[in-house]
């Protein structure tokens, strides 16, 4: 019982973290790992969460008009097909190499964080530019290859896009809905599931979107990058310990 009453706060926490800068992962998986869930099943939890707050939190800024119907009806494609070519492509890479291709762009994302000019200021509204388009196909590519860090790299796009930071939560909300429901059903058809601890973080993750939502209305628009700055380097730095170091 006690497991679930901490499953639930590490889902809402998770939830708030994802939905303002991404890299909900740093919570979630390595709490239900040091809990004693088998891997499988803390990767297949975290997906079905993921898809489920993901998908309320999109509802929740298109509800307050901060994004459109419209808007993200043309980037679930655009993540998805990403998404299904980048599980393709990792089939048939020795997972060495994701890993290292995976530091190698975070800590690209990071160094070009301070010499972009790119910022959150919404003077463009999102639309498919020659430049958009690809970098979010590679973004859903990211995210069937590896997967952590997927929201961060997205941000870091709408970023240099700039667009304004609370249609990025919405858009890179429905992005991860988009990439992550495929994974969730593929988890729940080959029975890796543990239902009583995915309610527990679906729980938990619920009320993480409504806060998380409302943090990122009032959040000054300056200090996003600084916070995704900050999660890109917990991100690096946890991928070193658990797959290089250890």
């Amino acid at each position: 019982m006690l497991d679930l009453v901490i499953l639930f706060f590490v889902g809402l926490t998770a939830t708030i973290l994802g939905t303002l800068a991404g890299g909900g992962g740093l919570v979630s998986l390595p709490a239900m790992l040091a809990l004693g869930v088998p891997v499988h099943s803390a990767i297949g939890a975290n997906k079905v969460t993921n898809s489920i707050s993901s998908f309320v939190t999109f509802l929740m800024v298109l509800r307050h008009k901060g994004v459109t119907m419209k808007e993200g009806l043309k980037i679930i494609p655009v993540s998805l097909g990403g998404g299904v070519a980048g599980g393709v492509i990792a089939s048939s890479l020795p997972p060495d190499l994701m890993y290292q291709l995976a530091i190698a762009l975070l800590i690209f994302a990071f160094l070009f964080s301070f010499i972009s000019k790119g910022d959150f200021s919404g003077k463009n509204h999102f639309r498919f530019k020659t430049r958009g388009t690809p970098l979010l196909f590679g973004i859903g590519m990211y995210d069937g290859l590896f997967g952590p860090g997927q929201g961060t790299l997205m941000f870091y796009v709408f970023s240099y896009m700039r667009i304004a930071y609370y249609r990025a939560v919405g858009l890179m909300r429905i992005a991860t809905f988009a990439s992550c429901f495929g994974a969730a059903i593929s988890f729940i058809a080959a029975g890796h599931i543990i239902w009583t601890i995915t309610f527990a973080l679906i729980g938990g993750s619920l009320i993480g979107a409504q806060v998380g939502v409302r943090l990122a209305g009032k959040l000054n628009p300056d200090y996003v990058k600084p916070l995704l700055r900050i999660v890109t380097a917990a991100l690096i730095i946890h991928i070193i310990i658990d797959h290089v170091i250890l």
